[in-house]
């Protein structure tokens, strides 16, 4: 059956936020005196905050989540903007009638801020943040918490996204899959996880979807 039902990662899928994390986890391990190369920072986005600073530094990770997240709050409206051919592809999807959701590991604050920047939040019939669950990616909770919300069905469900969780949690769940070709790490690294589709950029979901 075709596709009915599309949920996205909000960064490095909808909006290109690359740049702020990178701000974000350098300003707050200069603050803790740590040492990382843009490199490496890079392997840190995608998973939970909290999950990245306790492998760093158990003892100080909540203190090092709240000082990132004063840091990315502060400067986010100076970095945020949207991906090319997000915003025209989202119209024609919602004006064909396809339930749209985010299924995001940020808390709802960063996600709500993010939406309103980038005046995508409209085209969302339901957001799972890290707030709403108790498994985040690559578990597959919240992917059937926006299935539930959307009465979706798996074979008519596709989980959109930039990094492997995001794959991961599709196929958890028992829904498509599509990665995206602007993913920061890079589209081979990607490939690796084997998702159903890859988009080369948004509009490619058009052509898949049949619209």
């Amino acid at each position: 059956m075709s596709i009915r039902t599309i949920l996205f990662d909000l960064d490095g899928t909808l909006i290109d936020t690359n740049e702020l994390i990178i701000a974000s986890f350098f300003h707050t391990f200069k603050q803790y005196n740590l040492q990382f190369t843009r490199e490496e920072i890079i392997e840190f986005n995608g998973p939970p905050l909290v999950d990245t600073f306790k492998a760093i530094d158990s003892e100080k990770a909540d203190s090092m989540v709240q000082t990132y997240r004063s840091h990315n709050m502060k400067e986010h409206d100076n970095y945020v903007k949207v991906f090319p051919y997000v915003i025209e592809t989202l119209e024609q999807l919602k004006r064909n009638g396809f339930k749209l959701g985010v299924v995001t590991t940020k808390m709802r604050s960063g996600v709500e801020k993010g939406l309103a920047t980038t005046k995508l939040t409209a085209y969302f019939d339901t957001v799972i943040t890290l707030d709403d669950v108790k498994n985040p990616k690559p578990h597959a909770e919240p992917v059937y918490k926006a299935m539930e919300e959307l009465l979706a069905e798996q074979h008519s469900t596709l989980m959109i996204g930039d990094n492997a969780h995001d794959i991961e949690a599709g196929k958890n769940a028992g829904v498509q899959t599509a990665g995206v070709a602007w993913s920061f790490k890079g589209k081979e690294r990607l490939l690796q996880y084997e998702p159903t589709f890859m988009l080369e950029d948004m509009r490619d979901l058009l052509s898949l979807t049949g619209v």
